[in-house]
């Protein structure tokens, strides 16, 4: 191969493709002549976004749409308890935290503090007020 491309007269197309596709620099893919179309860009699953906590605790709100099922906001709850136990002390204060699993279905602020216990059960004792807290509002839902 010389690098370089024959014409035809009578219908403008290289003779070869390969070499055309070459010097356009998609080597051993060959030459097809369709054009190719992008598809739009799939959002992201829930499990591979990053989650700002630290932006949640500090405005207090969560996001209208980023609680779209019921397995997206148990996959919030385990990052979010991830998240408390690994930030250091002072990086949000329990109303903070309060205010955010307010926003959540019942049954996944249980399962905040499930998880909690179960991952560090003797963490569960600086997260006390906020459990009684929460757990007083629920009584008559753990024992249905």
């Amino acid at each position: 191969m010389d690098g370089t491309t024959e014409w035809t007269e009578e219908t403008e197309r290289p003779k070869s493709r390969v070499r055309l596709a070459m010097l356009d620099g998609f080597r051993g893919l060959g030459y097809s002549g369709v054009a190719m179309t992008t598809q739009p860009p799939t959002p992201l699953p829930f499990a591979a976004q990053a989650v700002p906590f630290h932006e949640f605790l500090a405005t207090g709100k969560l996001p209208d749409g980023l609680i779209t099922s019921d397995y997206v906001a148990e996959q919030f709850v385990e990052r979010l308890v991830h998240y408390v136990l690994s930030v250091p002390a002072g990086s949000y204060t329990m109303g903070q935290l309060g205010t955010l699993l307010e926003q959540l279905d019942p049954r996944h602020q249980i399962l905040f503090f499930k998880r909690l216990k179960e991952i560090s059960p003797q963490s569960l004792k600086d997260f006390a007020p906020l459990y009684y807290g929460f757990m007083a509002e629920f009584h008559a839902l753990l024992f249905t």
